[in-house]
């Protein structure tokens, strides 16, 4: 059953209000963005090759680099901080669910290296971190194709640089501001795409893959980025960018429902004044 064209107009009028409030907030979000926010994001360096002479250290603390792990497969890569108290457990969960629902297989057709940014974290951390999402996905050869790193300030620096991942220390709460994303990288070493954000759907990120395979370089796709910044864990809080965003976001949901249950009510009661007015 088609809407009324009053309906119709009306929910048009609330999704296009939300969608202001969403561009709105956006804009002062810029704006208003901590000093320490001013330089943090993601760059889109496309076709840019990897320095994979890089030395890192594996979940075993042996002494790798990245080209042990290119050569012959795409691979997907991830730069997280094991310690995050939220958005790079999101980024992890994100990618392992887009993985368990894929047909490839991590260390068949392709691998996923995780790096941490935080040159404090050791190799302890990155083999618990592989244990568990090893684990969880539960695919054979996994152990072989998805790899847990930590490095020292320097070789992460010139990685994230290579990237276009740019992040920044807080002293103040001892934590790493960044955004959220995964990087799908050619058998050479090349970046092929970007996925923002922490929910990569399967086909996409399957495709994007089997286009990287054959040394193939996407298109940069818009940038909505998450930030993970002064997450307060005595109060399970964000920051004030973080939290206005969450603020103006419901506060859209809230409009764009609130006027299509007003505009069905008030639907319903025409088509009641109708049934009415034809019965007298």
């Amino acid at each position: 059953m088609k809407l009324a064209r009053p309906v119709t107009r009306a929910l048009f009028g609330a999704t296009v209000l939300a969608l202001s409030i969403s561009v709105i907030a956006r804009a002062q979000g810029d704006n208003e963005k901590p000093k320490l926010l001013q330089d943090v994001g993601i760059v889109q360096r496309l076709n840019e090759q990897v320095p994979l002479d890089l030395a890192f250290h594996d979940e075993s603390d042996r002494t790798v680099r990245l080209r042990d792990y290119f050569g012959k497969k795409p691979a997907i890569l991830a730069m997280v901080y094991y310690e995050c108290p939220m958005l790079c457990t999101e980024v992890l969960n994100g990618l392992l669910a887009s993985l368990k629902n894929m047909p490839l297989d991590v260390g068949k057709q392709f691998n996923v290296v995780t790096v941490s940014f935080n040159p404090r974290e050791k190799p302890g951390l990155a083999a618990n971190k592989k244990r568990v999402y090893v684990g969880l996905y539960g695919r054979p050869k996994a152990s072989e194709g998805w790899h847990f790193l930590t490095g020292d300030e320097a070789e992460i620096r010139q990685l994230a640089r290579a990237v276009g991942f740019h992040y920044a220390y807080d002293r103040e709460s001892d934590q790493f501001a960044h955004a959220a994303a995964i990087m799908v990288l050619t058998p050479q070493g090349r970046i092929s795409r970007y996925f923002f954000g922490i929910d990569y759907p399967s086909r996409d990120l399957r495709l994007s893959l089997v286009e990287a395979s054959g040394e193939k370089i996407g298109s940069p796709v818009d940038e909505i980025l998450l930030y993970c910044y002064h997450y307060d864990p005595t109060t399970g809080k964000y920051g004030l960018v973080v939290a206005n965003a969450m603020r103006m976001a419901g506060l859209a949901t809230i409009l764009v429902l609130g006027s299509f249950l007003l505009v069905m009510f008030w639907r319903e009661r025409q088509v009641l004044k109708k049934d009415l007015g034809a019965r007298i």
